[in-house]
């Protein structure tokens, strides 16, 4: 027997009719690639989407299951697109920008992408390529100065396409389940692969991390969106601020620390989002230079690798800052967990809530974790016992686009994150490491992660980065890459192993210790340890 409910379908366009409902006066700030400021509120947004809408059926020729391509910065046009392109029926896809250009030009091909709309300051990174695209009819140009020329064919200008168009646009009817937004996730090995999401999957990803044990955002925060929409759509905030009615700040190219504390100054920002290299940066800057009035920034909710003691317990003891530690992956639409405390934490020393709090947290509701161990047994929820994270859920991933790569999935449907970890009894996980970079030295696991951790808790330190390297005797060691907090200051090997000594047994502290300059960065801002690898192993660190 089914219930009597309605059928109301989960769509991205029901969270903008919401946003103009409810929040018509909430504001959407954009700071531009010029330097400009742009401010309107959700209902010149509700407008202006129903204009691009009628831009893409009429102009542009789109349809429904058309794949539309963004290579843009954050900005109010991007959030347009956001909600115009589902809207119609298409798929966005959000094209990372720091990809190489082959694997942009792989993922443009693969994608089928029709359009492409790109920010004028991006648009030699596609020049330099365009000729090799199999599939793309026209190209509109976002933020374009006076006088832009550009190699590429077909070009239309964001404000040309849009500025004619009707306010008045009906949307067709869509299932919840159509597809709504694409990300391609940046391979480690071979090319990206594509992870196509629902409008159903987007609608309660959004509706989920709003929730106080997750975001817990209201219509009385002003976040800032430094996660970038071309990286798995933002985290979904864009769609989560028109359902919280939280007032949106985008930061588009302005993205140093500098012109980060700015934003967050003038606006008045209370939230903000960001990968832990983002915040390392902010945070070096605001004790070189403190903001001459206390930042109204309360929390900072961070993903894309782990968020460190030290950095929550800097930022919330210097500036009074609180760092929420939240995990996810492309495949997961990203959020998966939340680390915050609970009411019989308080009474915990400092230290403790800290530890707790670096943890990557409890599943969102609609989310399952489990562990599994090398044998294949699901391993107890003890805080201990380590073996492979594996999802599944509401926002999780069944299948990559256009292929169906099954060694990433259970033989009982769920995903396998790569990532290695523990559960708690409180249901807190802790990854610690990826499978790819574990350590095993004489038949012993070492995380690398925690390494790393303990190693930027050192005063002098800055950023530290561990990896495997080949050893005769143990098979693995790790090695650690240094960079130092100040290049003046100098730390010995010895200092570092005693310092390590305090959490670590002496097999898995390093043996050898490498001072560099900057660690790698991956296209999305984590470290990238394939290229420490290949640096060693081509004689590059010595």
């Amino acid at each position: 027997m089914e219930g009597l409910m309605m059928d109301y379908p989960l769509t991205t366009n029901t969270i903008l009719e919401y946003g103009n409902s409810a929040f018509p006066h909430k504001k959407l700030i954009s700071h531009l690639p010029d330097g400009t400021r742009h401010e309107y509120t959700y209902g010149d947004l509700y407008k202006r989407t129903k204009q691009l809408a009628n831009a893409l059926t009429k102009k542009l020729g789109i349809n429904k299951g058309d794949i539309v391509g963004t290579f843009a910065w954050n900005h109010y046009q991007h959030v347009e697109l956001y909600y115009a392109i589902p809207g119609v029926g298409a798929v966005c896809h959000t094209i990372n920008i720091r990809l190489s250009p082959q694997q942009t030009e792989f993922i443009i091909n693969h994608s089928e992408d029709k359009v492409i709309f790109i920010d004028a300051s991006l648009v030699p990174l596609l020049e330099k390529i365009s000729a090799k695209f199999e599939t793309v009819e026209k190209f509109i140009i976002i933020n374009a100065p006076e006088n832009f020329t550009t190699t590429l064919n077909n070009t239309i200008h964001y404000e040309d396409l849009v500025s004619d168009q009707s306010e008045i646009y009906e949307w067709p009817g869509l299932k919840e389940n159509e597809a709504c937004g694409m990300c391609y996730r940046s391979g480690t090995t071979g090319m990206p692969k594509g992870v196509l999401y629902s409008h159903r999957s987007t609608y309660l990803h959004a509706l989920t991390i709003q929730s106080p044990n997750a975001g817990n955002y209201s219509n009385a925060d002003t976040i800032l969106l430094i996660v970038p929409q071309f990286h798995v759509m933002a985290w979904g905030f864009p769609y989560m601020c028109l359902l919280s009615g939280s007032n949106m700040v985008m930061p588009s190219s302005n993205l140093n620390p500098q012109a980060l504390i700015k934003i967050m100054e003038t606006e008045t920002v209370n939230k903000a989002n960001g990968v832990p290299t983002i915040w390392m940066g902010i945070y070096d800057e605001m004790k070189r230079n403190p903001p001459k009035e206390k930042l109204a920034l309360k929390e900072y909710l961070v993903g894309g690798s782990a968020l460190t003691e030290s950095l929550i317990e800097g930022f919330e003891k210097d500036f009074g800052i609180e760092g929420v530690q939240a995990w996810g992956m492309t495949e997961t639409s990203p959020l998966g967990t939340a680390s915050r405390l609970q009411p019989e934490h308080k009474g915990l020393p400092n230290d403790e809530k800290i530890r707790i709090r670096a943890k990557q947290g409890i599943e969102f509701p609609g989310i399952e974790m489990r562990i599994v161990g090398e044998d294949g047994s699901v391993a107890p929820r003890d805080g201990k016992t380590m073996g492979e994270l594996q999802v599944r859920g509401v926002w999780v991933i069944r299948s990559y686009f256009k292929t169906l790569n099954r060694e990433n999935f259970t033989e009982d449907g769920w995903f396998r994150t790569g990532d290695v970890s523990t559960i708690d009894a409180d249901g807190y996980m802790t990854i610690t490491d990826r499978t790819k970079d574990l350590i095993k030295s004489g038949g012993e696991w070492i995380s690398s992660v925690s390494l790393e951790s303990a190693l930027m808790a050192h005063p002098k330190i800055k950023e530290a980065a561990v990896i495997a390297i080949p050893d005769t005797k143990w098979s693995e060691r790790p090695l650690a890459t240094i960079v130092l907090a100040d290049k003046e200051d100098t730390v010995s090997e010895e200092e570092l192993k005693q310092f390590l000594s305090l959490n670590f047994v002496s097999y898995q502290i390093p043996d050898r210790y490498v001072f560099i300059d900057q660690v790698p960065r991956t296209s999305v801002g984590k470290f990238d340890k394939k290229e420490i690898r290949r640096l060693f192993s081509e004689g590059e660190l010595s």
